[in-house]
């Protein structure tokens, strides 16, 4: 990730461990997301056992990691910003 924005210089990280909060929402995405897929599968496949469900689930969910770190990281910027907009 930039230090900076380029087009606008804007420093996206504020202090030493600005992006910890991020951690709380790439956790809430990703339990939404991982749950969300567990019951599709149910859903889509009821003879499915749980326990096969949860490990499809989570070869489903792994592609979406690395989207969930960016947007988590992304939506904590925003509601920081919204917050309290410092320059």
């Amino acid at each position: 990730m930039n230090a900076t924005c380029p087009a606008c210089g804007h420093r996206f990280e504020r202090e030493p461990g600005y992006f910890l909060g991020a951690m709380y929402v790439s956790y809430g995405i990703a339990v939404v997301l991982y749950l969300g897929l567990v019951v599709l599968l149910r859903l889509l496949m009821p003879s499915l056992s749980e326990g096969l469900a949860l490990a499809a689930a989570l070869l489903l969910f792994m592609p979406f990691v690395p989207v969930i770190f960016r947007y988590s990281r992304v939506t904590w910027m925003h509601l920081d910003w919204a917050l309290d907009p410092r320059p």
